[in-house]
């Protein structure tokens, strides 16, 4: 038998460390890693029996779905988007789930989905939820605050301006005019002194410049610094979730609208501090009494709600490969 991780296709201008960083909550458990396979192509795979724990975001290619039968899959923390779940969920598509089930889900929308279908689902959470592997004794926690792109579902230069073909798109449509809204309303709630003094983070770093074993990486020494921050303050959910696993106090923002987006939340957001943003108007509210704005000396605690779905995920993975 021998043991996989996926790894993931670039888009055209960016890819997503939160990609990797999910690799690596399933990489802990794996006695070894003896291939990486792609997740867009795991029908084309051919080789000897391999386990593999299919957690993560599914999918780009529609048309490479469902996964070869020398793949032993284990689906926990399993996220179908709605846009690919019509495609996904074929006949061909429902038999090979139902061959699989029950299906771990890391969002509620993912389950309710394939229930809906007759296939044997419940929710997980996400398995970076067990990445307390890399947390440190608070001995280590130092005064870094860590802001990792927040509201990046906003207007952003790298992506108005990608070209000359999406400038003039961006700037007929008016997007272009809108890139100032995320500092907006990032000061509605942190203070000019943190914007100013905080270590802001990219976690989709530009495509085709990096290796698969440079963007693995990038995930660890991001997971070792969050590790170490005083405070993570993010709209990304595999930034917040690491955190909780690693006991760093983490607001997540979020500000998102489409159901593409929020889709992907559902179930999980209950986990977080947040900030909850009205996109239009920049007025937000949040569940943790902040008084005031966000600053150096914000202190936060985690709500430690995510302990029984991290525990639940690690005898499951650990059940599988044994």
């Amino acid at each position: 038998m021998k043991y996989g991780l996926l790894k993931y296709d670039e888009n055209k201008r960016f890819f997503n460390v939160g990609d990797n960083i999910q690799s690596l909550a399933a990489k802990q458990f794996l006695p070894k890693v003896d291939t990486f396979l792609n997740r867009e192509k795991l029908g084309e795979y051919k080789g000897e029996k391999t386990k593999l724990i299919m957690n993560g975001w599914f999918t780009h290619n529609i048309h490479n779905w469902v996964p070869s039968e020398d793949i032993d899959p284990l689906f926990v923390s399993f996220h179908m988007n709605n846009t690919a779940a019509p495609f996904m969920l074929s006949e061909k598509g429902i038999a090979y789930l139902k061959k699989h089930e029950p299906i771990g889900c890391r969002d509620q929308f993912t389950a309710n989905t394939l229930i809906e279908k007759g296939i044997d689902a419940y929710f997980t959470g996400c398995l970076t939820l067990t990445l307390d592997s890399y947390k440190v004794p608070d001995s280590q926690r130092g005064d870094d605050i860590y802001i990792v792109d927040p509201l990046y579902s906003y207007p952003r230069p790298e992506k108005i301006f990608y070209n000359a073909k999406a400038t003039v798109r961006n700037v007929l449509n008016g997007t272009a005019f809108k890139l100032n809204k995320k500092n907006k309303h990032l000061k509605n709630f942190i203070s000019p002194e943190l914007l100013e003094t905080a270590h802001f983070v990219n976690q989709e770093p530009p495509s085709n410049t990096y290796t698969t074993e440079q963007k693995f990486e990038m995930a660890e020494d991001l997971l070792k610094k969050y590790a170490k921050a005083k405070l993570v303050i993010t709209s990304r959910i595999h930034c917040a979730l690491p955190c909780l696993a690693l006991g760093t106090p983490v607001i997540f923002v979020n500000g998102f609208e489409s159901f593409v987006d929020s889709c992907r939340f559902d179930g999980i957001l209950e986990l977080f501090n947040r900030i909850d943003i009205d996109s239009k108007t920049g007025s937000f509210t949040n569940n943790f009494n902040l008084e005031g704005k966000i600053d150096k000396n914000t202190k936060i605690k985690n709500l430690e709600k995510h302990h029984d779905l991290a525990n639940a995920l690690k005898d499951r993975v650990k059940k599988f490969l044994s």
